[in-house]
């Protein structure tokens, strides 16, 4: 069964610096899920654009990942394991979630995708635009303002290659 094409939040016109934040990073949220929605493995995993290696799936695994990382274990300091990582002979395999499909089904991980941005914005939410994340980067401090700003950043870049990953499978522009 394909991923759904979820409901797309509009993108935010008007409201307080949080709700444009929050707003545009929903919106970017459920464009990459739309980008996946409707294809079936196959194509969620066919590698479109060589010589990248890049996938859809591959994508949604990744920001899954990215979602975990900055929310759970830089705003708030957990140990909250990362999802679509693994270890080969003790060293971990920092590209696992863009190369190995062998997670859970496209479904199952569409789903977890959901679950962990509903998680994100959780932990975020009695958490001030300024208040600083409880994990020190090696680079310094960073706020939420920040974290909302990069992960917007991050989005509109996968949601680029998105684009161009799903254009080459069936011929399908904007959103």
């Amino acid at each position: 069964m394909p991923i759904e094409k979820p409901i797309r939040p509009p993108e935010p016109r008007a409201g307080s610096e949080r709700v444009q934040l929050e707003g545009w990073l929903d919106y970017h949220r459920a464009t990459l899920l739309m980008k996946c929605a409707g294809l079936d493995t196959g194509e969620l995993t066919r590698r479109t654009v060589l010589p990248s290696t890049l996938t859809l799936l591959g994508l949604l695994q990744h920001m899954t990942l990215v979602e975990v990382a900055w929310f759970d274990v830089v705003l708030h300091d957990s140990d909250t394991p990362f999802p679509y990582t693994h270890s080969d002979d003790g060293q971990r395999d920092r590209d696992a979630e863009f190369n190995d499909f062998t997670f859970a089904t496209p479904e199952e991980i569409a789903d977890t995708f959901v679950t962990v941005c509903a998680r994100s914005r959780e932990l975020a939410t009695d958490v001030s635009l300024d208040d600083l994340a409880k994990k020190m980067r090696r680079d310094g401090p960073v706020d939420l303002r920040w974290i909302y700003l990069h992960m917007i950043e991050e989005y509109a870049r996968h949601n680029g290659h998105a684009d161009l990953l799903r254009e080459v499978l069936d011929g399908s522009t904007g959103v």
